[in-house]
């Protein structure tokens, strides 16, 4: 094993037992049953067999513990004479057990509850956390799935496996102690299967880790495709391909039986061998005793005791393989949470600066790259004063949107590949929510949660505030069409805003956006679903709105950018042009051409 894998073998160990905070005194609680219920388990046998060779048999083969406790009850004459005295000690022996197993089934229960609640909450937390880049590289389906099946595999194991490690090895230690003392030879015959079933058990589960993994790996596809699909109804509607993405997930959904099939077979083969095993060693044990019994070698109630013995310890070593095979799932399900919870959270430098953010943007000398090898930004310079109005057009691709990312620092700027500032400071040296608590932001894909419209806009406040809600969407346009609808502000909105237009949910974000009043806002062409109209009311509004604001407006329409104080244009990740609308409108560049195809060369034409 190597040093990285002994480290991630560690840093599995230490995350399950810090995953164990608050569960800990009721699995302890759930462990100390466990071990009474065993000891109980153990007791019966010893009952019964005094109670066949020494009260009824009359042999004064005994041990000196069961020599004394019989003294207690007034020797074996008075118990043959009042045999309810042993009936009623197994009855007492086996209500102990009845009530500690009860105890223990709580205890496990709110163990595992407690341990699965506070999986889930610090996988979310630690979520939430992780970067940007981060949730742009996994699909959101395997984290769900991650968040879910996974966890649900680890805690069923600590409760059902782990809790019954205490008693499988009391039983069996217990189990052949007293076997041991009763016919040593006999004891050996019974022990012959276990270490063969134990290295049997050993092999197989490096072979079910494997397809475990994969098994895995295959249904966080499958959620991933699912969880699209259900997200992307309308698009799957609209174009008709119900059938292709049917026929898609059923040849996934069958490539994913298919694996556990193979693995059913698997354990089917492990289970067999196991149990063919195990039912071996229990006839060779009855039947080997019997012989030993008749023979006069082994008196009666030790065979009926020891036979008990071998069942109770035939049962852990059959138990013992069921822990190494359920180990190997959970094993696979620790190391995929553990993927995520080794994922380096945004860091934040505890010193750093808050300073106010109504100052002047500056881009020095910007390059990025998503992947390290090719820039998407080359060069990017230039300056945005304090409470002006920047209009950033480009084709697709041309990194516009990266830009914003940036400067909201969903993305990190490599050191040495230029530098932001605000104000004259470095935004890496600004504390991340200070700053993102300075920037309003309404994205080129706006995201609306299952919730009202209320709710939706007033997701950036602590308590929403019909006012400033109405006040917002008044600023928006959007508050004719909300108080169109039969319920207003209190519709309820599908997931991912379903039920709204495109229009529409782009207004809810932009008056969510709103609701912060910030000092820098940043319309990643958030006006492309309204119309020509509307768009001019919304642009009107926000200056009268946030005269004082610095704000970012990407778009391809002409008329959004035209009243910027300045326009750059983007050209495969290069500002091409900069300048006003009149100077860019007659400068013979792309922004020209676009303007003449966008007004229909109708001004370029009475300029001539």
């Amino acid at each position: 094993m190597n040093s990285t894998t002994e480290n991630r073998t560690a840093g599995d160990s230490s995350l399950l037992f810090s995953f164990m905070k608050g569960s800990w005194g009721y699995f302890v609680l759930s462990i100390t049953c466990s071990f009474i219920a065993s000891g109980a388990d153990m007791v019966i046998p010893q009952i019964m067999r005094c109670a066949i060779d020494n009260v009824i048999g009359g042999s004064d083969e005994m041990t000196s513990i069961a020599r004394t406790v019989i003294g207690w009850f007034g020797g074996t004459q008075r118990l043959r004479q009042d045999l309810w005295i042993v009936s009623l000690a197994i009855m007492a022996v086996a209500a102990v057990k009845a009530v500690s197993q009860y105890i223990f089934r709580v205890s496990n229960t709110k163990g595992s509850e407690t341990l699965a609640k506070t999986m889930r909450d610090t996988l979310f937390s630690h979520i939430e956390r992780l970067p940007f880049e981060w949730h742009m590289k996994n699909h959101t389906g395997d984290i769900i799935q991650r968040c879910t099946s996974d966890i649900d595999t680890l805690r069923r194991f600590i409760s059902e496996q782990m809790t019954s490690v205490v008693r499988i090895l009391i039983m069996l230690i217990l189990s052949m102690t007293f076997m041991f003392s009763m016919n040593p030879k006999l004891t050996l015959i019974a022990l012959i299967p276990t270490p063969v079933i134990f290295i049997y058990s050993l092999v197989y589960q490096s072979k079910m880790r494997t397809r475990f993994r994969v098994c895995d790996e295959s249904e966080g596809v499958l959620s991933a495709m699912a969880q699209e699909n259900l997200t992307g109804v309308r698009v799957v509607r609209a174009f008709g391909r119900e059938k292709y993405e049917r026929d898609r997930f059923e040849a996934h959904n069958e490539e994913y039986t298919g694996l556990w099939r193979e693995m059913a077979k698997l354990m089917s083969r492990f289970w067999c061998v196991s149990d063919t095993l195990c039912g071996i060693q229990v006839l060779v044990v009855i039947a080997v005793g019997a012989w030993l019994a008749v023979s006069g070698r082994m008196l009666a109630g030790e065979y009926v005791a020891f036979i008990s013995y071998n069942s109770m310890m035939a049962w852990p070593v059959r138990q013992l393989g069921r822990v190494l095979s359920e180990m190997s799932r959970a094993g696979v399900s620790v190391e995929r949470i553990s993927e995520i919870q080794r994922a380096e959270e945004e860091k934040n430098d505890p010193e750093a600066q808050r300073p106010e953010l109504d100052r002047d943007i500056r881009f020095e000398h910007v390059y990025f790259s998503y992947d390290g090898e090719n820039d998407v930004l080359t060069d990017i310079d230039f300056t945005m004063k304090a409470g002006s109005t920047l209009g950033i057009m480009g084709g697709t691709g041309s990194g516009k949107s990266t830009m914003v990312l940036l400067l909201d620092k969903l993305y990190e700027i490599q050191k040495g590949r230029g530098r932001i500032t605000i104000g004259g400071v470095d935004i890496r040296d600004i504390d991340t929510k200070h700053l993102r608590e300075n920037i309003g932001m309404v994205l080129q894909e706006p995201f609306l949660f299952s919730a009202t419209i209320a709710e939706n806009i007033a997701i950036t406040t602590p308590d929403i505030d019909m006012e400033r809600v109405r006040e917002a969407s008044a600023a928006a346009c959007l508050d004719e069409a909300v108080e169109g609808f039969a319920k207003g502000y209190e519709t309820f909105v599908g997931e991912r805003g379903v039920t709204l237009s495109g229009g529409q949910k782009q207004r809810a974000a932009i008056a969510r956006t709103l609701m912060k009043d910030t000092p820098i806002m940043i319309f990643d062409d958030s006006l492309s679903a309204v119309d020509m109209e509307t768009d001019a009311k919304i642009r009107a509004s926000l200056e009268k709105r946030f005269g004082t604001a610095s704000i970012i407006l990407i778009s391809h329409r002409i008329n959004t950018l035209s009243k910027a104080d300045k326009i750059i244009v983007l050209d495969h990740g290069s500002i091409s042009e900069e300048g006003t609308h009149d100077e860019l409108k007659s400068a013979g560049g792309i922004y020209q051409r676009i303007y003449e195809i966008q007004s229909g060369g109708k001004e370029a034409a009475d300029e001539q």
